[in-house]
């Protein structure tokens, strides 16, 4: 996608970018550098069919974001297509196919990855395996511990991708179960603490897999009035992750934001409403060295 200097500069000011203001031609500076495109939806809830009314007639839909994805797609050479989870759950589509139609879908736009959310669960642990097993890319969770479930062996903890020179180290994590989710649907899944999971896991694909971009799936929340772990108390507590996309609160970032992490370093979250109304984009750039690297995003409506 062709990004005029006004946009840019516009974007800068909405505090978007891990890039610095400063009186230089943008097209010159992207032409400098090499381009990641982050691609994300999130609580899209079984969402198959366009609004028909209310606020949001005529907004989202799979055959729109499919149609979206693929212009984006010809645009641009190397994009990941992520989600942060509740696939499931929301219309008669869910009720009837138990989660079958939403992954078909996700497979035929080429998903690259998923983390699971709370309602992922919603018609139990055999049908989220079923899901599991016909999904083309893989489900992602870090901090769920399936050892004595059946979906041992059908959660990877991360996945890495190619994207040229760069590799990109993805990683899910989840909200607790208890509470939300009856205990006889996610059966024995054992939650743990997702900072520590989410911290250890950035370690190894930074140090060990020597990725230049490290993506955590969070289906954690944005923000809370309370103490509870969200997406902002993760960036704060951790370190090594570059962006969190996020998902559960259904909280609408037309541009995602920055925060520091526990070193003080740049860090963006971006999360996009949910029932797939909007397409999340951050677009990163890194420098020929491949450790420099700036963001800049915006979310763009499907319809």
């Amino acid at each position: 996608m062709q990004v005029s200097r006004r946009n840019f500069l516009k974007s800068l000011g909405a505090g978007t970018t891990l890039l610095a203001a400063g009186a230089f031609p943008f097209e010159a500076f992207a032409k400098d550098h090499f381009k990641v495109t982050i691609l994300h939806t999130n609580d899209v809830h079984s969402r198959i069919e366009p609004f028909a009314r209310g606020k949001y007639k005529g907004l989202g839909g799979a055959a729109r974001r499919a149609a979206l994805i693929k212009k984006i797609r010809q645009e641009e050479t190397h994009v990941l297509l992520l989600d942060a989870g509740d696939i499931f759950q929301g219309t008669p589509y869910f009720n009837f196919f138990e989660g079958e139609l939403d992954f078909k879908l996700m497979n035929a736009m080429a998903y690259d990855a998923a983390t699971i959310g709370n309602h992922d669960f919603d018609a139990g642990m055999e049908a989220l395996k079923k899901q599991a097993k016909a999904a083309k890319f893989p489900l992602l969770n870090t901090n769920y511990d399936f050892a004595n479930t059946m979906m041992d062996g059908f959660v990877k903890p991360y996945q890495t991708f190619q994207k040229g020179p760069i590799k990109v180290g993805v990683f899910g994590v989840g909200v607790e179960l208890d509470g939300l989710v009856p205990a006889n649907l996610f059966g024995k899944t054992k939650y743990n603490d997702p900072i520590q999971a989410a911290q250890k896991t950035a370690d190894y694909l930074k140090k060990e897999e020597d990725c230049q971009l490290v993506i955590c799936l969070s289906h954690l929340g944005y923000e809370y009035e309370t103490d509870k772990v969200s997406d902002k108390v993760l960036a704060a507590k951790t370190t090594g992750i570059d962006l969190i996309i996020g998902g559960h609160t259904h909280t609408f970032l037309e541009t995602p934001t920055t925060f520091e992490n526990a070193e003080g370093k740049p860090l963006v979250i971006n999360q996009v409403g949910w029932a797939g109304i909007m397409l999340g984009r951050v677009d990163f750039y890194f420098r020929k060295d491949r450790k420099s690297k700036k963001a800049v995003g915006k979310a763009q409506k499907v319809g």
